[in-house]
């Protein structure tokens, strides 16, 4: 297959990645070849942690940090320095025949780096992901959490993004200007998370353990780290249906959307009846500091301790 200029010789086309759905390699990377347009601008510009399926669902899986050796030379990388030294080499997608490639690769699900390839200390987005407290039918509990978090952003003159997961929940998002480094990022996301813990406290918790959550959605806002990870817009995710996550419009989440309400057989038609709606996400981009301070009255105010 050529694409880009780029020769790719796809390997084992027939073999069965989703058993339950009756979904082939080669069905995954035509999904990836037809998505291409619409997701490489959304990954252009990060470095990709590749969770990867060499037998599909069916047989073990592994993430790959590092660029294997054998990749090709176009393969664009960038050096991601470790915390406790040296550094890896991670592909960055952006071109469609990189995406291609990652996909005979067995990439089902390719996972985002927060912070772009020229500044790897300053995000350049806030993520909130909403985890349920089992996979129980939480849906409707999910939504009401994803809209509480929509209207405190508001209250602070933020907007915010919503995509289902693919998995188990919501991941929501506020472009960031690249002002505020990780540190500044992940406690402004506590800070709001704190918050919306004191107003319903019955329904939300910070406990990291699912065994002490008491039933409670988990507002995991931990994603906010140097060298953390976000799944990819439009990535398939390891789901028996071959569920994608999905950037949606707030009106669908009301309307009933859940975390696998869309898959790669139903995304292709959808891109082709709608504008994808994270279109320009980035030209939202805030700087968080000018809302720190909406933020400290709202917390001062309803008298939100720190503990």
């Amino acid at each position: 297959m050529e694409i880009n200029g780029h020769q790719i010789e796809i390997s084992k086309r027939d073999k069965l990645f989703f058993p339950d759905a009756g979904i082939s390699k080669g069905d995954l990377i035509d999904y990836y070849e037809k998505v291409a347009e619409v997701m490489v601008p959304h990954m252009q510009h990060y470095g990709v942690s590749m969770e990867r399926f060499p037998d599909g669902l069916q047989g073990d899986s592994f993430f790959n940090k590092d660029t294997p050796d054998y990749f090709p030379d176009w393969i664009t990388t960038v050096a991601i320095e470790k915390r406790e030294g040296g550094h890896f080499k991670a592909p960055v997608v952006d071109t469609p025949a990189a995406l291609i490639y990652l996909a005979n690769q067995a990439v089902i699900t390719p996972h985002l780096y927060l912070s772009r390839t020229d500044d790897l200390e300053h995000p350049d987005k806030l993520v909130f992901d909403l985890d349920p407290p089992s996979t129980d039918d939480s849906a409707a509990a999910l939504r009401q959490a994803a809209l509480h978090v929509r209207e405190l952003m508001a209250e602070i003159a933020l907007d915010t993004w919503i995509q289902t997961s693919g998995a188990n929940g919501f991941h929501l998002v506020v472009p960031l200007d690249r002002s505020a480094d990780f540190d500044q990022v992940r406690e402004f996301a506590k800070d709001c998370a704190r918050l919306l813990v004191h107003r319903h406290g019955s329904k939300y918790t910070l406990e990291q353990r699912k065994d002490k959550r008491d039933g409670k959605i988990f507002l995991d806002m931990l994603r906010n780290a140097y060298g953390a990870t976000s799944v990819a817009p439009y990535a398939v995710r390891a789901q028996p249906s071959a569920s994608v996550a999905t950037p949606i419009e707030w009106d669908e989440l009301i309307d009933g959307a859940g975390p696998q309400s869309w898959t790669l057989k139903t995304i292709p038609r959808r891109l082709a009846q709608k504008e994808d709606p994270w279109q320009g996400l980035m030209k939202h981009a805030y700087r968080l500091d000018a809302h720190q301070q909406q933020l400290d009255e709202l917390l001062a105010t309803e008298g939100v301790s720190d503990d």
